[in-house]
């Protein structure tokens, strides 16, 4: 029986000597309450039952909630905020050895820092300047965590509650940037639209000079392509009236001047200028019947 006692108590020795770590975990083990230089894990690890303790260490991110904590600005004004911190063990045998609770010590950390941070900032600038100031947490935290082998990866804030009276100011500062907003814009609106309108007058007065001005070429066009066509009509007259200058004879001429010299006499004037000299007149005129040709 009594064997039976002590196989069944070696089985179970042998049975908590044995362990298996998924991939996230590591193994912290002190042997006689020294810690052994390198975490054991992932997978089968094998620890001697009594003299050594096994402490299971998570190496998965975790996600920390600071709850609200009021806070002083630079210029005493009281501040709620609430923040996450985003935070990883990246040194299971530190966790384990360098801090009792490393999740605890860094909650407390935590708010201390949020403190600190923000007593050095004016209140606008907490409002405005979220960003900047995880920035600034994260980097404070880090320093300190980074000898408890945590690693913080990212701190940000869910809300921030000014006191009540700064929260109407802001609220009525708000209805006055909406209404200066508004007046710019209707003041911008009017400005465009006599801009526009100003704009369609020059083009209409613009349009109307070109359309004069289109008017006046068209019509000095007319005038010029008419006098250019009478001046040629004219040429072309002259140039008739030479061509037929050319053609008339002497005999032609003579008888023209005797035609002259008939209704000359026919006037009531009894005085006559003539162009030609009388006496050459009738020479030529005998010339011209001596040499007409006589009928048979």
């Amino acid at each position: 029986m009594l064997l039976y006692i002590l196989l069944g108590i070696l089985a179970l020795l042998l049975l908590s000597s044995i362990k298996v770590l998924p991939e996230y975990q590591r193994l912290v083990v002190l042997r006689l309450g020294r810690a052994l230089p390198q975490a054991k894990g992932p997978g089968l690890v094998i620890v001697i039952p009594i003299i050594d303790t096994p402490i299971r260490v998570d190496l998965r991110e975790r996600i920390m909630e600071i709850p609200k904590q009021t806070c002083i600005t630079r210029d005493n004004a009281p501040i709620s905020i609430d923040f996450l911190i985003y935070l990883q063990i990246v040194d299971p045998l530190a966790s384990v050895v360098n801090v009792q609770n490393v999740f605890q010590a860094t909650e407390g950390l935590a708010t201390t820092t949020l403190r600190a941070v923000i007593g050095d900032i004016a209140l606008d600038d907490v409002l405005s300047k979220r960003d900047e100031i995880n920035q600034k947490l994260r980097i404070k935290l880090d320093e300190v965590t980074h000898r408890w082998g945590v690693q913080v990866n990212a701190v940000e804030i869910k809300e921030i509650l000014p006191p009540a009276e700064v929260q109407e100011s802001m609220t009525k500062q708000m209805a006055a940037e909406r209404n200066r907003r508004a007046m710019v814009t209707e003041a911008e609106g009017s400005k465009q639209a006599q801009i526009l309108r100003a704009e369609g007058e020059k083009t209409a007065r613009i349009l109307e000079a070109e359309a004069h001005k289109e008017s006046l070429i068209l019509k000095a066009e007319a005038q010029r392509e008419a006098q250019l066509l009478e001046a040629e009509g004219y040429a072309l007259a002259l140039q008739k009236i030479s061509e037929a200058a050319r053609q008339l004879d002497q005999n032609t001429l003579l008888l023209q001047y005797l035609e002259t010299l008939k209704n000359l006499g026919h006037s009531t004037s009894t005085k006559w200028i003539l162009p030609v000299e009388v006496t050459g007149l009738a020479r030529q005129v005998g010339e011209l019947v001596q040499n007409r040709p006589t009928s048979k």
